[in-house]
């Protein structure tokens, strides 16, 4: 479903890439402060490699405690914002403008537990968190969320479709059929969701400073070049 976008690295780049990063290690100016923000097709790797980013880099990593953080903001339960989470229920593809990113709306309200208002706090969260320190952000619209700040480093992580399969099985003990279904369900889930709240189309590459071809480059060089975009971007 992903379209096949590759942005087509070479190794050259790839090693003045490597030769401008990491002064994040070496005690080099850094950004005071910055974001990334990961958005991954289901099996890619993504939220693996923001892991291993934020172990690199000494700095957090936010993927389903966004549920937790934006639950204890708001009083509204956990499950209610997991039911929601990245995914739009039957009834709300269609929106004609991208949605108001800002309001919410309070408990006396119907509206309080709406998908749009839990969308909302978690919106409120992750940029509360942009604002507070360095943190990376996997999913949930983030780059749009997080739109028009200079210190953040919007990321596409995609990989080709038997890599994804062969990863699914794997994590999931799935058979191929089995992984190829979750594969598809995720990826549509996700690309609603996004199109749903920014209006936008979720794997377009205009919409990210990076697109990473993990199943080609691999988790730890893909690391590598968020890290290395990080130092090019402050110097």
């Amino acid at each position: 479903m992903l379209r096949k976008v590759y942005l087509g690295l070479s190794w050259v780049l790839f090693r003045l890439l490597a030769q401008a990063k990491s002064g994040l290690a070496k005690g080099e100016p850094t950004m005071k402060q910055y974001a990334v923000t990961i958005a991954r097709g289901f099996g890619s790797g993504g939220r693996t490699i923001g892991l291993m980013l934020s172990e690199k880099l000494s700095i957090p990593c936010f993927d389903q405690d966004l549920i937790k953080l934006a639950s204890e903001e708001s009083g509204i339960s956990v499950e209610l914002f997991d039911r929601a989470d990245e995914k739009v229920r039957p009834g709300l593809f269609k929106r004609g403008k991208k949605a108001d990113l800002y309001r919410l709306v309070t408990p006396d309200s119907s509206e309080f537990v709406s998908d749009d208002n839990l969308f909302n706090y978690q919106a409120k969260i992750i940029r509360d968190l942009a604002a507070s320190e360095s943190c990376i952000i996997i999913g949930r619209c983030a780059d749009e969320i997080l739109r028009g700040r200079s210190q953040v480093i919007k990321v596409f992580v995609y990989a080709d479709r038997e890599f994804c399969i062969e990863k699914v099985m794997s994590l999931y003990a799935l058979s191929k059929k089995e992984a190829i279904q979750k594969i598809e369900t995720v990826d549509k889930n996700r690309q609603a969701y996004y199109k749903y709240y920014t209006g936008k189309e979720w794997d377009n590459v205009r919409n990210y400073d990076l697109c990473l071809n993990s199943g080609e480059l691999g988790f730890a060089k893909c690391v590598d070049m968020i890290e290395s975009y990080l130092q090019i971007k402050n110097t």
